[in-house]
């Protein structure tokens, strides 16, 4: 995603504002905006806790033989999970046209799924996204914590 300001005195790149002071001395001050690079993953994360503990629902793509479990930017399988059937569906779309989208309740996903994926060692993918389905992935673990806290339950331990 581009983002570009013009605003003076935002925090923008490229702006001489006072509050970007302390960027003038990195970047140096222009008039001119300038665009950088900024990563969805984090809010992607942060919608699938936000949505999965509202609507109760997991989705994960599947066709007849199973599941897609790519390795992930962390150098380890990763069994991706989205918080909507619309998210699951751009997917499934993605890796062809023998995949369909399938829900899952949040408790049978808490309780059956993510022991067996701790079990074999995978990790999970979170509402992946773009043409080539990349996001951030985290152990059963991460995931459990940070479900745990988007469900206001006390601190998760093990």
């Amino acid at each position: 995603m581009d983002i570009v300001s013009t605003r003076p005195g935002t925090n923008a790149v490229g702006e001489c504002g006072a509050s970007t002071l302390w960027r003038r001395a990195q970047v140096g001050c222009t008039s001119r905006p300038r665009r950088i690079q900024v990563s969805t993953s984090g809010a992607q994360a942060a919608a699938f806790f936000r949505d999965i503990s509202q609507t109760r629902t997991v989705w994960w793509v599947r066709d007849d033989d199973g599941s897609p479990t790519p390795v992930s930017s962390s150098g380890r399988p990763a069994f991706p999970y989205w918080s909507s059937e619309a998210r699951a569906q751009r997917a499934a779309q993605l890796w062809g046209p023998q995949f369909r989208a399938v829900s899952m309740p949040l408790d049978h996903w808490r309780s059956a799924a993510l022991p067996d994926l701790a079990k074999d060692d995978f990790r999970v993918g979170i509402n992946w996204s773009g043409q080539r389905l990349t996001g951030w992935d985290f152990t059963v673990d991460e995931v459990i914590n940070r479900l745990t806290h988007a469900l206001g339950e006390p601190p998760y331990d093990r």
